[in-house]
């Protein structure tokens, strides 16, 4: 990289939370700022640049135009951030392909359904290499900043591959199933603590993704024996989980 490299963000099928979280770092910027040049990003500046040393990307992939927009800033950028869950995962955005497409256009659109053409929803990594993943709806500001530090440092950033029961447990909560919540925590990616979800009495809801071969079928017999049935099962997974194969084959 340059002495100064250059940061990019952009995004496609998103609410952009994920970046506004970036913003809310506030003066933890700063270092970050006093060794790079951010080049563009619309929620705080004008401007841009032929060429990214690191672009953090948002959104999930929903039209073929998302598609070549990717490929594009795939092109002009030497390390490729998925940034968020719609990015890295897919996102709620997954919810609509357990539906009829035209169905979920007529929703949505009406009568101008046509004007809209879209295609399955997916991840980045379904069309484009990513180098790095940040996860979480929306993400951590901790971890964004940990991966920028490693980033310009020329560090790898080793993102956690144990579920939220681990951090869970070391805070001293008491297992929310016990409580009678559903919780994803078993086979979530952890990596949000110091704001875990479950500390403040919320389940896990599985927005980091599932963990390297998660065990998902364990996972669904603790949710039956605690009373759930095959359809509330797939529909605690499919929030966020639904680009996986046995999630889908649940249904």
């Amino acid at each position: 990289m340059a002495d100064k490299p250059t940061l990019a963000f952009f995004s496609l099928a998103c609410c952009e939370g994920c970046q506004l979280q970036v913003l809310a770092a506030n003066e933890k910027l700063l270092p970050i700022l006093e060794r790079a040049d951010i080049v563009r990003f619309r929620e705080a500046s004008d401007g841009d640049a032929d060429h990214y040393n690191v672009t953090f990307l948002e959104g999930s992939i929903v039209t073929e135009h998302d598609i070549e927009r990717a490929k594009a800033i795939r092109a002009k950028t030497d390390v490729l951030v998925a940034l968020g869950a719609c990015a890295t995962i897919g996102g709620v955005n997954v919810i609509k392909n357990f539906q009829e497409s035209d169905d979920v256009a007529e929703y949505v659109y009406g009568d101008k359904k046509d004007w809209f053409p879209h295609i399955p929803t997916r991840p980045l990594k379904a069309e484009v290499q990513v180098d790095v993943e940040i996860h979480g709806c929306p993400i951590n500001t901790c971890e964004f900043l940990e991966v920028a530090k490693c980033l310009l440092m020329g560090k790898p950033y080793r993102q956690p591959n144990y579920p939220v029961c681990v951090p869970c447990k070391l805070a001293g909560n008491v297992c929310l199933w016990h409580k009678g919540v559903p919780c994803l925590g078993v086979v979530t990616r952890a990596g949000c603590e110091p704001f875990l979800c479950p500390s403040a009495g919320h389940k896990c809801i599985g927005c980091r993704g599932l963990v390297d071969n998660p065990n998902t079928e364990a996972a669904a017999d603790v949710m039956a024996e605690f009373g759930l049935t095959v359809e509330e099962v797939f529909r605690e997974f499919s929030l966020f989980q639904g680009i996986y194969d046995d999630v889908a084959k649940m249904k």
